[in-house]
């Protein structure tokens, strides 16, 4: 069985399934069977890192397991920072990674496998006061640098075009992550140079915005959108692009209403890239474990059928094939 970890209180975004009794351990202490000789795969497979991909890297290693029995992986959810520092440290096996790796990162090691697509959105609360304008409109680019690089904007009014006074309130990331990075770089710089009210992991930001109607933050869309449904999260909204900056939403700009939407115009680039982004697991070097291999190889191929299911989107068989060459 797994062992599912999150280290923040209260994560009622995530549904944990599949709690076991075993410790996490990094690859350093884990037992691999090869599987050679006709003997079963066997052995502990570790991951840390990313809230954007954690419901997907739970799906696969609940897969992975009925298909081999004898496999353990424990999942942990502490941001795309943790998830890379554990990786290099050798504390985990895998680090979950929602961004590209720099080339510092890699002079160190770091060697990346993009395994699904997904992006970060602009969520803001259902019951905004000036709703009805903001899905008409949209906000461009600009806005978003205004509100969260410069302050400029301050009132909701600004943003709609409206007379409206209310007060923005203006949520970030206070752990490193992909996804702030992301939007970060879609806005031309770093996470650091990032303002507003900073809150921990993707769950804690879609919560506040959840309860401040006057309320902006960056979400992955796994934690915007309902699993299940695929319909938005009660009290969650976003604020539509306008990228082609007309000045309104157009019917190809208009594809929040669900996941399947959006997911479908982020493969068709129809979203801006950034935010949209591709999502890594990374491992300290080539992996030599025989069953962490076989797990990435796993993710690599027959994995990228649940992808879609689960609201993300499948790598192109071009960067596929150069993750799998990886592991020959």
């Amino acid at each position: 069985m797994r062992k599912i970890i999150v280290n923040i209180a209260s994560l009622a975004w995530i549904a944990i399934i599949g709690l076991g009794a075993v410790a996490c351990g990094g690859n350093t202490n884990s037992k691999h069977n090869s599987g050679d000789k006709g003997e079963e795969l066997s052995g502990n497979i570790s991951l840390s890192g990313a809230f954007a991909l954690y419901p997907l890297a739970v799906k696969w290693a609940n897969d992975f397991e009925k298909l081999h029995p004898h496999v353990s992986i424990d999942i942990s959810a502490g941001g795309a920072g943790k998830g890379l520092t554990d990786a290099l440290s050798d504390v985990v096996d895998l680090g979950m990674v929602s961004r590209d790796l720099d080339a510092s990162e890699i002079e160190r090691g770091a060697v990346g496998f993009a395994v699904a697509k997904d992006a970060v959105v602009p969520t803001i609360n259902a019951k905004n006061p000036v709703y009805k304008d903001l899905v008409v409109k949209g906000a461009k680019r600009q806005t978003f640098v205004d509100l969260w690089i410069t302050g400029k904007t301050k009132t909701w009014g600004q943003i709609a075009g409206n007379s409206s006074k209310v007060a923005v309130s203006v949520y970030t990331r206070s752990d490193a992550c992909g996804a702030a990075e992301t939007w970060a770089k879609y806005l031309g710089k770093k996470q650091e140079d990032l303002k507003g009210t900073g809150v921990f992991g993707d769950p804690g930001v879609a919560s506040a915005v959840q309860k401040d109607q006057n309320g902006i933050g960056l979400n992955n869309i796994g934690y915007a959108y309902d699993s299940k449904s695929g319909k938005l999260n009660p009290g969650i909204a976003i604020l539509p692009i306008d990228v082609n900056e007309n000045g309104k939403i157009d019917d190809d700009e208009n594809f929040y209403a669900d996941r399947s939407q959006l997911v479908k115009a982020i493969a068709d680039g129809k979203y801006p890239s950034p935010p949209a982004r591709d999502l890594y697991l990374v491992a300290h070097g080539i992996p030599k474990s025989p069953v962490v291999k076989a797990f990435l190889k796993y993710v690599l191929t027959q994995g990228q059928k649940s992808n879609e299911g689960q609201g993300y989107i499948t790598i192109s068989q071009e960067k596929l094939q150069s993750s799998l060459k990886k592991l020959k």
